[in-house]
């Protein structure tokens, strides 16, 4: 996606598969996917660093392949 989006007012949710120690931490903004059709994606370790933008359907495909376990543990 090419579009530049203001996301200084984004609401973040870490996401539950997140470890709480500190690693493998994800974030994403609800807000963006309800009005601008997009769900932005960040590590929180580095929350002014760059972010991922996802269609909402491919941010729901990967959620999907999550729950059924499509992606193998490191």
């Amino acid at each position: 996606m090419s579009a530049d989006f203001d996301l200084t007012a984004a609401e973040w949710v870490r996401s539950s598969y997140s470890d709480a120690n500190g690693g493998q931490c994800v974030e994403f903004s609800r807000t963006f996917a309800q009005t601008h059709d997009v769900v932005p994606v960040r590590d929180s370790k580095n929350p002014h660093g760059p972010e991922l933008i996802v269609s909402t359907d491919g941010w729901s495909l990967f959620v999907t392949a999550l729950i059924r376990g499509a992606f193998a543990a490191a």
